[in-house]
């Protein structure tokens, strides 16, 4: 019989090549019962159906198991079951408390937490969005009816003055709408019944899925999410205000929803696809940062050495790490020895935390520290100098750290120190900071040299001469065109915005980045908020926006990235180094090419690095 027969099965699998789709890797969270590990079959059809492939993830807390199992997933998710156990959230079990699962628990939070870092897709069903919840800051009732019971919490003195007071100044205000009244939320019926409805918010996923702002679902729980915590926004309720469904507030593609929609056939279906789709773009992104060099070309986490940071582990007080750098599937960095300026009567000893004198001796004994960092972890770290090294690092699966100078009386009032730090391996030297000094004068400066002084043109020709690039972020722009026309290679801006978006003196006008283009220099969008937006809060959309605005003045041969990481730079949706794979997938979004977010990621900047570099005498 033809069913039976093995050689029949495998003729369409070796009659074509490739023998299979590539499709993307769904990881499914699997149950725990009487010790077996199950998952119900209604969970990896959905994603079949949906395009994916399901891999189920077992309840292990092995941190090698679970790291590794992130690393071959391109989407996560989160099956629904038991209760968690409140100890995990610091309460003490309610008398309503159910069967808890503490077997799945601990490997739920660890991955849930480990693939949010890495910018995983997720989809979280029942138990699944308490998960996300418990694992990212949130709260979970553990038992619905008592929490909509529960008395409200009444305001401390201050608050009730400030309510006396509002009530004695409007005697006629409406009273307070009465609490909802509670609904069945765990049904009796079959598993595909539709129980209760939800109500959507518009500006959400699941109004983009759905198209509709009502939504009929299935009920199976007695717990919810309480507080979405600060990753969160909740986007669905039930009509007794239980929360229904919550999305990330950070434009990444994170999605809890507390029905089961793996019952529900085509209408579940459509959050499968959602998901299936989301992890496709992550597929695309991982696939594409493993073909290019991605180069952030300018961070401040130097600014931190004076707290002891840990580079090698992930440390919440900076933004660049090699965790961090992973996560976020960054290859390389270039950090600058930020210089503060001194005020008329200030020395420079007193601006800096370490026992120096001189601004040269600060810039030393930056890189000394750098370097420091990376002969600890020489095996996953190294200091690159060329375009050469970097391809080099990408190549052993290192990651990089160029040297800058933000600021350039690191020079010491004497030219000749352009030559030291060339050979020390500094890639670009920003000329000024935050006010004028010896060499030209600065956005926020006083026009003190009217430009460029005499001394900054003999800097940028000594530039020119040892192969530093000529970095004007900070600038005025009369120091800008000034040194536009004096330098013999193309100049950069390593983290500068525009101007016709945000008005702001460090940004760049269409004149000055055409001007720039037009000398083969590039200009780097950065995520300093107040250079992205001037009103409200800057997110990754702006960052985008100013990016498309640079391209559509300069041409796409002239932009690029410089975060200003740990110098104030980030923003919602790209805020420290493991969230730069966002940025690649905005850039899919807006439809660049591989061969134009290559550009983007740094390609142009090292053909800048390469020519300036080649031009040395």
């Amino acid at each position: 019989m033809a069913s039976f027969d093995l050689n029949s099965h495998l003729e369409s699998v070796y009659a074509t090549f490739p023998e299979g789709k590539r499709k993307p890797i769904i990881g499914i969270t699997s149950n725990f019962f009487e010790g077996e590990a199950t998952l119900a079959r209604v969970y990896y059809q959905q994603v079949v159906d949906a395009g994916g492939i399901p891999v189920l993830i077992p309840p292990v807390s092995d941190t090698d198991v679970v790291v590794n199992s992130l690393s071959l997933i391109d989407g996560l998710l989160l099956s629904g079951g038991a209760d968690f156990n409140p100890l995990w959230a610091g309460e003490e079990p309610s008398p309503q408390l159910k069967r808890v699962n503490n077997v799945r628990d601990l490997p739920e939070l660890l991955i849930t937490q480990l693939a949010y870092n890495r910018q995983i897709p997720i989809l979280g069903i029942c138990r699944g969005i308490q998960t996300m919840a418990m694992a990212l800051g949130g709260k979970v009732m553990q038992d619905i009816a008592t929490g909509l019971s529960a008395p409200p919490v009444e305001p401390d003195g201050s608050e009730k003055e400030k309510e006396k007071k509002k009530k004695n100044k409007d005697k006629e205000a409406t009273p307070p709408p009465p609490p909802p009244v509670a609904i069945k939320h765990s049904q009796d019926g079959d598993r595909d019944l539709l129980s209760h409805s939800i109500q959507i918010e518009q500006d959400s996923i699941l109004h983009r899925i759905y198209k509709t702002e009502r939504l009929y679902v299935n009920s199976f729980h007695h717990q919810a999410v309480s507080e979405p915590g600060p990753h969160f926004r909740v986007t669905a309720k039930a009509p007794d205000g239980v929360i229904e469904a919550m999305e990330s507030s950070e434009f990444k593609p994170f999605l809890g929803v507390q029905w089961h929609p793996e019952c529900l056939a085509e209408e579940g279906r459509k959050l499968f696809e959602w998901l299936v789709a989301q992890a496709n773009n992550f597929q695309l992104a991982k696939r594409l940062h493993r073909r290019i060099l991605t180069l952030d070309t300018h961070c401040d986490t130097p600014m931190f050495f004076h707290q002891d940071i840990k580079f090698d582990q992930r440390d919440p007080r900076i933004l660049v790490d090699l965790h961090k750098m992973t996560e976020g599937q960054q290859d390389a960095v270039i950090m600058a020895a930020y210089l503060p300026q001194p005020k008329m009567g200030e020395t420079f000893s007193s601006k800096v935390a370490f026992d120096v004198q001189t601004p040269m001796e600060y810039a030393n004994f930056i890189f000394d520290k750098i370097e420091a960092i990376v002969r600890s972890n020489r095996k996953y770290i190294s200091i690159a100098r060329t375009p050469a090294d970097l391809f080099e690092d990408k190549r052993k699966e290192r990651k990089s750290i160029m040297f800058a100078i933000e600021n350039g009386i690191a020079l010491n009032h004497d030219v000749e120190n352009v030559k030291h730090f060339s050979q020390r391996g500094v890639v670009y030297i920003t000329l000024c900071h935050n006010g004028d000094n010896d060499i030209c004068d600065s956005a926020k400066g006083c026009d003190t040299n009217h430009g460029v002084s005499k001394f900054g043109e003999k800097v940028i020709r000594e530039m020119n001469r040892h192969g530093i690039m000529v970095d004007l972020s900070h600038a005025s722009e009369q120091s800008f065109y000034d040194a536009l026309e004096i330098s013999r290679t193309p100049i950069v801006c390593s983290h500068s915005s525009c101007k016709a978006l945000c008005d702001s003196p460090r940004n760049l006008s269409d004149d000055q980045l055409r001007a720039l283009a037009k000398k083969g220099g590039v200009a780097h969008i950065t995520l300093y908020p107040g250079f992205l937006v001037k009103e409200g809060e800057a997110t990754i959309r702006h960052a985008i926006e100013h990016l498309n605005h640079a391209v559509r003045i300069m041409g796409i041969d002239h932009v690029g990235l410089g975060t200003d990481f740990d110098g104030d730079g980030g923003v919602r949706g790209l805020a420290n180094s493991s969230e730069l794979i966002n940025f690649t997938l905005a850039l899919l979004k807006n439809k660049y090419s591989e061969r134009d977010i290559q550009k983007i990621w740094g390609g142009n900047w090292l053909r800048v690095m390469a020519q300036v570099q080649s031009l040395a005498k």
